[in-house]
Order: structure tokens, then sequence, then C-alpha cells
């Protein structure tokens, strides 16, 4: 039974497709209020990769293409806006790093140039729903099914070390949670795909290679 519907063919779906884009590009607007000020008078490079990071998911998700199928599921809706929304919920660190500067750059860097990687290769083909835009195969996907989750993961670790305030410690906890079930409900989707099939039996894990 086909879990997906034609974007096109559903006023719900193009609806919500929207409300999403409108949604994310005004959390973005809290966010930058939140962490352009640090930037701007203490040239926090940590502040500034997690900004440059978030913005440009946000930047994809604005100007993607339109899926060929969705998940009409309301819990992967869910999924979706949480797991990109509650990105745009963290605060700037202040004291109290539990790592040093140059381990905590190096992670964000290597995190933001991995998901980035990913977005290149999907170009337009991005989208925060479980949705089939089109099966990639190359750059980063040859390495896990979700390069970009991963990027996001080592960003976030990255920022946590430099700012583990408890605030961001439970919107990064929601988050994952939220994540690892987005992981889930794309792979629901894309397997309807025989391509998908086909990278899944070359490309055994989804987000950490030999862990999961």
């Amino acid at each position: 039974m086909s879990v997906a519907t034609n974007v096109q063919s559903d006023p719900r779906a193009m609806a919500l497709d929207l409300a999403e884009r409108v949604i994310v590009s005004l959390l973005l607007g809290f966010l930058a209020m939140r962490f352009i000020p640090s930037i701007v008078n203490d040239g926090n490079v940590v502040n500034l990769l997690l900004f440059v990071s978030e913005a440009v998911v946000v930047g994809f998700i604005v100007f993607r293409r339109p899926a060929k199928t969705i998940s009409r599921n309301s819990s992967d809706w869910l999924y979706g806006f949480a797991g990109t929304g509650l990105a745009l919920l963290a605060v700037p660190g202040g004291e109290g790093a539990l790592a040093p500067a140059g381990l905590v750059v190096g992670l964000m860097t290597a995190g933001f140039l991995l998901q980035f990687w990913a977005k290149l290769v999907l170009r337009r083909s991005f989208g925060v729903v479980a949705a089939n835009r089109g099966v990639k195969a190359s750059g980063p996907y040859r390495l896990v099914r979700h390069p970009m989750y991963a990027g996001y993961l080592l960003t976030h670790i990255g920022f946590l070390l430099a700012a583990p305030a408890l605030w961001n410690v439970a919107v990064y906890a929601a988050l994952w949670c939220f994540q690892l079930l987005r992981i889930r409900a794309e792979e629901r989707v894309l397997r309807e795909d025989p391509a998908y099939l086909a990278l899944s039996a070359q490309v055994r894990h989804r987000l950490i290679p030999g862990v999961y």
C-alpha cells in the first residue's frame, strides 16, 4: 500500500508545503536575532558556524523543487517540521565549554562541509517532509544513506560541546528523537522506489558507518 501522495494533486499537501517554508523562514529570523549580535560584537566563530549551517538548510528548503511524491502521514509531517524547526531554537553559548575551541570548530566545520556536500548532490531535490525527490547514489551517499543528517549531527555535537546550556541540551535531545523518526519515515517512502532499494543493498548504514 502506498504511503505517499502526489503533491500537485493534493491541496492540503501544497498548503502545508507553503506553511513549512514560511515557518522555517520566520524561525531563521529569530535565530538571527539571537546569534548575530554575538557574532558581530564578539567575533564568535562557533556561533557563526551554527548560524551559517542552519541558514543554508532554510535556504535549500525555501528554494527546493516540488517533490514527485510526499508522505500523507501526519506523523511524518510532524517529524519533518520538528526536525527542522527545533534546530533553530538553540541559544548562543557563553562560558563553560566542554572541549577545546579547535576541536569544536573542527567538528562543526566537518559537519557543515558534509551536509553541504550532500545538498550540492541533491541540488534543489531537498525537503523536510518524507518524500521522493529523486534517489541519489553519488558523493557522500556512497558512505551512508543519509549523509546530510550525519553532517547535522557533527555540527550539533560540536556546538553542544561549546555551549552546553541546559536549554540547548533539551533542544538537541528532542531534535534528534525526531530526526531518527524522520529518517525512518523517509525510508518508508523511498523504499517504494526500486532505485532506493538498490542503494540500500549497496550502502548498509543510514547515519553512522558501522553503527547505524
